[in-house]
């Protein structure tokens, strides 16, 4: 299905809307570790994920997402370069990209200070449960542009498979009730003719009920990460 809003990021937004940027050194993070940290700290409940892509090497750049914020007409990129992670913001409303400066960069910057201080098996259960917020990001963007049903049901059931290994996640109070909800869309998207375009009669209740879940692993990541 076509991405209308990674449309107009590439070929709009990113030459004609104001923009402000940071550059964050990995120090003693990988370039995967310290592009995770900035995924889960630029996004919020209600940021929709429109792109992603991954560099096959945790410790090479090439990692990439675009976040938008449909309250605030706000755009965020994401990139893994060389040195640094480059995080870019645009907004019509030029306001808007204090949150840059003003939350997101020092916030990052204590987070990976915290981080970096952690013992291994903390840093990988905090990096997969990232995973499982970016996977569910995935399934809400996928079904908020009708991709077909075997799409929508591949991404739910990721989330799924990928927090059901992590005992921050499984151990952590109302992980039961995530895993039964996920479990049911998977059930219902696994009925649905797997190349037709997810149905709208039942889109906004998945969207909903994405959306919770989505609130109580931010909060999981937020409370381990930041204590």
């Amino acid at each position: 299905m076509e991405n209308k809003l990674l449309d107009e990021f590439n070929n709009k937004i990113t030459s004609q809307w104001p923009s402000k940027q940071i550059n964050e050194e990995y120090g003693s993070l990988n370039h995967r570790e310290l592009f995770e940290l900035a995924y889960h700290t630029s996004n919020t409940i209600s940021s929709r994920s429109i792109y992603h892509q991954l560099s096959q090497d945790v410790n090479k750049a090439g990692s990439m997402a675009i976040l938008y914020y449909s309250k605030q007409k706000r755009f965020t990129s994401l990139e893994a370069l060389d040195d640094v992670v480059k995080i870019t913001m645009y907004s019509s409303e030029e306001s808007n990209l204090d949150k840059l400066i003003n939350e997101i960069q020092p916030t990052l910057k204590s987070r990976k200070d915290k981080y970096s201080t952690r013992d291994n098996d903390t840093k990988t259960q905090l990096l997969k449960n990232i995973l499982v917020e970016r996977k569910l990001d995935e399934a809400i963007n996928l079904s908020m542009l009708q991709e077909i049903a075997r799409k929508v049901y591949f991404a739910i059931g990721d989330a799924r498979e990928s927090a059901a290994v992590v005992p921050m996640f499984m151990q952590a109070e109302g992980a039961s009730l995530v895993q039964l909800a996920l479990n049911k869309w998977m059930a219902f998207a696994q009925r649905l003719p797997p190349e037709s375009p997810y149905p709208k009669t039942h889109l906004a209740g998945l969207l909903k009920n994405l959306l919770e879940i989505k609130k109580w692993v931010l909060n999981l990541i937020t409370v381990n990460l930041d204590k």
